[in-house]
Formats: C-alpha cells, sequence, structure tokens
C-alpha cells in the first residue's frame, strides 16, 4: 500500500510540474508564432492568398462540373470503345486545361 501511495504521489507531482513547464513553453511557442505571423512579408503573402482563393472560389467548381460533362458525354458518344475512349481522354485533357486557367496557373 505504502509503495502506491508513493507512485501516486510521485505521479501527482510529475503531472504538476511537467503541465507547468509544458504550458511555459507552449506559451513561447505560441508567442513566436504569432510575431511570425504579423510580420509585413507574411502578412502580403497571405492576402495574395485570401484574394486568389476569394476569385477562383466560386470559377473552379464550375469548370471542373463542365469539363466532367463533357468527358462523360464524350465517353458515350456512338463509335468503337477504343473512339470513345480516345474522345474521352482528349476531352479530359482540355478540362485540366480549364481549371488550371480558372486557378491562375500556368500551363506546362
Amino acid at each position: 500500500m505504502r509503495g502506491k501511495l508513493g507512485l501516486v504521489i510521485g505521479l501527482g507531482a510529475g503531472y504538476v510540474l511537467g503541465t507547468r513547464a509544458g504550458r511555459a513553453r507552449y506559451e513561447q511557442i505560441k508567442d513566436r508564432a504569432q510575431e511570425v505571423w504579423e510580420l509585413p512579408v507574411v502578412q502580403a503573402q497571405a492576402a495574395k492568398v485570401s484574394k486568389l482563393a476569394k476569385s477562383s472560389a466560386l470559377a473552379v467548381p464550375r469548370v471542373a462540373w463542365n469539363g466532367a460533362i463533357k468527358v462523360v458525354k464524350a465517353a458515350t458518344t456512338s463509335g468503337t470503345p477504343g473512339q470513345r475512349l480516345d474522345a474521352a481522354l482528349d476531352e479530359t485533357g482540355d478540362a485540366v486545361d480549364d481549371v488550371k486557367g480558372a486557378t491562375g496557373k500556368a500551363e506546362g
């Protein structure tokens, strides 16, 4: 019983001391991260990303959906299975280019 009591006291003391040290280190890391986030260079890049996300948020799903429809139509047209596959692959390439264009990503 005495051994168990010592173990519980030891674990409790270790927990208390560990959480205090851990909390202080966490606060230090959090403060440093906040300082980096507030740098003008970081804020400028964050603004660019936000602007891109807002501008393409509506365009990309529409373009991707239209591309998917074209691929399905090409795959279900009349012709041999090989011709349908070729048509679907061609439309897939065009759809990829359309999505790249909608995101503002350069070709290639």
